[in-house]
């Protein structure tokens, strides 16, 4: 997994510098062989950008408890009602950490200690406000390989019903939206049981 912290730095458009980004690290990885992107929470709508720009075949793509981009054409990355709700906490041109964002009686569940929830924290960029206004683009034919829905829990219910309605495989872990931290061996067990027959 690449460091994301920096992809906001150049301003609009954001989708190629999160592909740029990942596509690096794909390049760099020792194996020839195809790649899986298995993607959680905003970053699934980058998703078709990255199976653009991958230097590397890709087998599959895996969705955990993410946001899902549209088959083909734009997709917004916020609704008109998550705009709202950010605007206000705008400071010094960019919005404050994710898990800043809550109440920490909503965000301390989700770690499963304080040293992980700090290592998460020291990667979490502050995005300006652009990057949830932008829409994302999805190049016709991303999805024309496997893809895979892991749901965890509320609020994703609806879009673990939207990846089934595109004929998707679609597994539930229950947990919080972090679950990947709290039980890593579960989750990691699953993905590898999803994805097993992508070649």
């Amino acid at each position: 997994m690449p460091s994301l912290l920096g992809v906001a730095d150049a301003g609009p458009p954001f989708a190629p510098a999160v592909a740029a980004t990942v596509a690096e690290a794909i390049g760099e990885l020792e194996t020839g062989r195809a790649v899986v992107l298995v993607a959680h929470s905003n970053a699934g709508l980058f998703v078709p950008a990255i199976v653009e720009a991958s230097p590397r075949p890709v087998a599959g793509c895996l969705f955990v408890d993410a946001a899902l981009p549209s088959p083909d054409g734009p997709t917004p990355v916020a609704p008109a009602e998550l705009l709202d709700f950010l605007r206000p906490k705008v400071t010094g041109g960019r919005l404050p950490q994710w898990t800043d964002w809550w109440d920490d009686s909503d965000i301390a569940p989700m770690f499963p200690d304080a040293q992980t929830r700090a290592a998460v924290s020291a990667e979490q960029p502050r995005l300006p406000l652009s990057y949830y206004e932008a829409t994302v683009r999805s190049p016709a034919g991303w999805d024309d390989r496997p893809c895979g829905y892991l749901l965890f829990g509320p609020p994703y219910e609806p879009v673990a019903d939207e990846a089934a309605r595109r004929g998707w495989s679609v597994e539930h872990v229950p947990g919080l939206h972090l679950h990947q931290l709290v039980d890593p061996e579960s989750v990691t067990a699953r993905i590898l049981t999803m994805t097993a027959g992508w070649r």
